[in-house]
C-alpha cells in the first residue's frame, strides 16, 4: 500500500509512513493471538508499513527500515540515555508493546493506515531526549517549518554555525511555540523521512553540528501537571521531495477531520471570499480616511484587507463603507492577551472594566502575575475569560465596541501563536493545552460573524481563521534584537506613521539569509494548509520595510500564491501606491483561482535552486520563479511567471521593475 499525499499526476511523495507514539499505561491488545507473533526480550520489532518493514530495536529505542527497493534507512539512532532494561515484548498482530520498568515508561507499537504507531506514557515527571535524527551517512538536507519553510543542506557552513551567527547549531528550538507546524524532516537524496510530533507541547528539537553535518534530536517533557505524560512521534520514508513532511502532515490532519477548508469557510461568510486577490495593508493617518481607501480603488487595486490600530483615531463608519464599496475588507487590531492598570496603561486594547486587571492575570507557580509583552502589564488567563463570559460578557462587548464602525472582519493578535500558558491562578487554573482550547473557543465564536485572522497562526487554529499574519515569516533569532534596537528599527511615533514599521532596515547579512535566501525556502506551510486559510507575513515586516528584500519577497509571495502585507499613510501611499496596485493587479486573478486550491507540487527546477515551480490544484496554477542573474527557458532573471489552466500563455512580473 503506498500514500497518495496528492491526490494528483505526480509521484507520490510518500512511500512508507511510521507513526510513533510515546503513552502511561499499556495499552489495550486486540486482534490474534501473541504466542505466534511474539517477541523474546531484547529482540527486534519487525512491523509491516506502507512501502515496506520497520524496525524498532526496544533495548534504545533504535528505529530502522527496509524499503520496498531494498535500501536500508535510519529513522532515529538509539537514545543516548539509559532506559534500562526493557520488559518482555508481547505481540499481537501488527501491533508490539513492552515497558521500561526502571523509568515508568510503557510503549506500544502498531501497524496502522500505513504507519508504524508507538505510544510512550510515563507515570513519572521526566524527559526522554528521542528520537535522534540526521544520522543517517545519506542524509543530505533537514526541512524545518520556520515560518513558511526552510530545507537546509545539513552540510552547508552557514547553517552549521551557531544561532548568533545566523545558523542552526546548538540551537533549541520549542516545537509547539516555535515551530509553524509541529514536524520536521530529512532527506537521503532520493529517499527521505518525515517526523510529526502531534504532541508538541513540551517538546523541542535540538540542532548539533556532528562532523560539519546538522543532526536534530528531539526532547519530550513529561510533566503531569503540564497534562504532557504521552508524546507521539510520526515518521514517514518518502521519495526526497522536500514538501513531503508537511504533505504528511496534511494527510494526518485530513484523516483527523482537523483540515480546515477555505471554501468552506466563505460558504458560512461570503464576506471571507474578499480575501481572494486582496493584499493586506495597515493603515495610518490619511490612508485610512475615505479619501485614502478612494485613492486605492482609484489606483486599480481591486481588492485589499485593511487594518488598523486601536488608538484614539480608528476608521470612521464613512471610510468603513467606503472600503465596502470597493470591495474590501476592513478590520480592528485587537488582542485579548494583555492587561495593565488602567490609570497606566499605553493601550486601549490593555485596559479592561471591573477587576480584569489585575484579577485576571496568568499566574505562576509561586503567585506571581506573568509579565506581558514587552515587560507591560500581565497575560491575562483564557480561562477566565472563558468562565466569566457568559455572565460578563466582557469579550463580546469588547468586540461589538471595536466594530460599530460597521468593520466585518478582525485581526486577533497572540491567539493562535504557539506562546500559550500554564496558570496557577485560584479560579482559572489551566494547562498550555487547555489554553489552546479555551483560545479556539473564543475564536471559534469571533469566526461566525467575522473574518477572522490572527498572528503567527499555528496549525491547530487551522480550522477557526479565515487569515494569519506571521506564518509566512522564517523568523530567526537575530531579528527580536533588531526590532529591540529602536534607533535601528524605529520606535512608535510619530502616532501617524511610526518608525517600528515605516523606517527602512537593512538586515544584517546573517539575517537577510537565515530569512529570506531563496535557496533555503520551501513552502511547507502552503503544502499543508493553503487551501485552509490565508498566509502572510508579520505586519511589522512590511513590503516596503526591508528595501534589500522586495524583489525576493515578491517573487516568494507569488510562487507561494501568498498576499504581501504592506503599511500605508497618505504619503506612502502617494510615492508606492502604482506600485502596490501593479503588483495586486497581478496577483488577483491568480489568487481568486487558486487561494482555495491545495498547493499540489513544489520542485528546483535548477541545480542550485535559482529557479522554482509550484503547482496548484493539480494545474489550475502553474507558478515559475526565477531568483537568479541569468535568463532560464526563456524567463528572465528576476522575474516570475504564471499560467493559469486556460492561459494560452504565461503571464509575467518583474517586481523590481515597478520600484522607483
Amino acid at each position: 500500500m503506498t500514500i497518495d499525499l496528492w491526490n494528483s499526476a505526480r509521484r507520490p511523495g510518500l512511500t512508507l509512513a511510521v507513526a510513533i507514539a510515546l503513552t502511561a499505561t499499556t495499552m489495550g491488545v486486540t486482534g490474534c493471538s501473541s504466542a505466534a507473533a511474539g517477541t523474546a526480550e531484547g529482540s527486534t520489532v519487525d512491523l509491516p508499513v506502507a512501502g515496506g518493514t520497520a524496525t524498532v530495536d526496544p533495548v534504545a529505542l533504535g528505529v530502522t527500515a527496509r524499503t520496498d527497493g531494498g535500501r536500508r534507512v535510519v529513522l532515529s539512532a538509539p537514545t543516548e540515555e539509559g532506559l534500562g532494561a526493557p520488559g518482555p515484548v508481547v505481540r499481537t498482530g501488527h501491533q508490539a508493546r513492552w515497558t521500561y520498568p526502571g523509568k515508568g515508561l510503557s510503549v506500544t507499537a502498531a501497524a496502522k493506515h500505513g504507519r508504524l504507531r508507538i505510544t510512550m506514557r510515563s507515570t513519572l515527571d521526566q524527559a526522554v531526549h528521542w528520537p535522534v535524527t540526521g544520522t543517517d551517512t545519506g542524509s543530505t538536507a533537514v526541512q524545518l517549518p520556520r515560518g513558511e519553510g526552510l530545507d537546509v543542506p545539513v552540510r552547508d557552513r552557514f547553517w552549521n554555525s551557531a544561532p548568533e551567527k545566523g545558523g542552526l547549531a546548538g540551537a533549541t528550538v520549542d516545537v509547539g511555540s516555535e515551530l509553524s507546524l509541529p514536524l520536521w524532516g530529512y532527506t537521503m537524496g532520493r529517499q527521505g523521512v518525515s517526523y510529526l510530533t502531534p504532541t508538541d507541547i513540551g517538546t523541542s528539537l535540538t540542532f548539533a553540528s556532528v562532523g560539519g553535518s546538522l543532526r536534530a534530536t528531539a526532547s519530550h517533557t513529561f510533566d503531569a501537571g503540564e497534562g504532557t505524560r504521552d508524546y507521539e512521534v510520526s515518521f514517514s520514508l518518502t521519495d526526497g521531495d522536500p514538501v513531503a513532511p508537511a504533505a504528511d502532515f496534511r494527510s494526518y490532519l485530513a484523516e483527523r477531520g482537523q483540515l480546515g477548508s477555505l471554501r468552506e469557510k466563505i460558504a458560512r461568510n461570503p464576506a471571507a471570499d474578499k480575501l481572494l486577490g486582496a493584499f493586506h495593508a495597515y493603515v495610518w493617518g490619511d490612508a485610512r480616511t475615505a479619501t485614502g481607501v478612494r485613492k486605492l480603488k482609484q489606483l486599480g487595486v481591486d481588492r485589499m484587507w485593511l487594518g488598523y490600530d486601536s488608538g484614539p483615531d480608528p476608521m470612521s463608519a464613512q471610510a468603513v463603507r467606503a472600503a465596502g464599496q470597493a470591495g474590501y475588507l476592513v478590520g480592528p487590531y485587537d488582542t485579548f492577551a494583555n492587561g495593565q492598570d488602567p490609570r497606566k496603561a499605553d493601550s486601549p486594547t490593555s485596559v479592561w472594566p471591573d477587576r480584569v486587571y489585575p484579577d485576571f492575570c496568568v499566574r505562576k507557580a509561586d503567585g506571581t502575575a506573568e509579565t506581558g509583552f514587552g515587560g507591560r502589564g500581565c497575560y491575562l488567563s483564557s480561562r477566565a475569560f472563558e468562565k466569566a463570559e457568559p455572565r460578563e460578557h466582557y469579550l463580546a462587548d469588547r468586540t461589538r465596541s471595536m466594530v460599530a464602525n460597521g468593520a466585518d472582519s478582525y485581526f486577533l493578535d497572540v491567539d493562535a501563536t504557539g506562546e500559550v500558558f500554564r496558570d496557577h491562578g485560584e479560579g482559572h487554573e489551566m494547562t498550555k493545552a487547555e489554553d489552546r482550547d479555551m483560545r479556539l473557543a473564543r475564536m471559534g465564536r469571533l469566526s461566525k460573524d467575522l473574518v477572522l485572522g490572527s498572528e503567527s497562526a499555528q496549525s491547530w487554529a487551522n480550522g477557526v481563521l479565515a487569515f494569519n499574519h506571521g506564518s509566512g515569516t522564517p523568523v530567526a533569532d537575530g531579528l527580536w534584537k533588531l526590532e529591540r534596537d529602536k534607533e535601528q528599527w524605529g520606535g512608535y511615533y510619530p502616532a501617524k506613521a511610526p518608525g517600528a514599521f515605516f523606517q527602512p532596515v537593512s538586515l544584517p547579512e546573517e539575517l537577510a539569509t537565515a530569512m529570506y535566501d531563496p535557496r533555503y525556502r520551501i513552502p511547507l506551510y502552503e503544502t499543508a494548509l493553503h487551501e485552509s486559510l490565508v498566509n502572510a507575513e508579520r505586519w511589522e515586516l512590511s513590503y516596503d520595510k526591508l528595501p534589500e528584500q522586495k524583489t525576493t519577497r515578491a517573487l516568494l509571495a507569488m510562487l507561494y500564491n501568498t498576499p504581501l502585507n504592506y503599511v500605508l499613510d497618505g504619503p506612502t501611499l502617494e510615492q508606492n501606491g502604482a506600485e502596490l496596485a501593479a503588483l495586486q493587479t497581478y496577483f488577483s486573478p491568480l489568487h481568486r483561482a487558486a487561494g482555495t486550491q491545495r498547493m499540489t507540487s513544489f520542485a528546483w527546477l535548477t541545480a542550485d535552486r535559482d529557479v522554482q515551480r509550484t503547482v496548484f490544484g493539480g494545474g489550475a496554477l502553474t507558478v515559475t520563479a526565477n531568483f537568479g542573474t541569468t535568463t532560464h527557458d526563456g524567463l528572465p532573471a528576476q522575474c516570475v511567471d504564471a499560467q493559469l489552466r486556460n492561459d494560452a500563455q504565461p503571464r509575467r512580473l518583474c517586481p523590481a521593475r515597478l520600484s522607483g
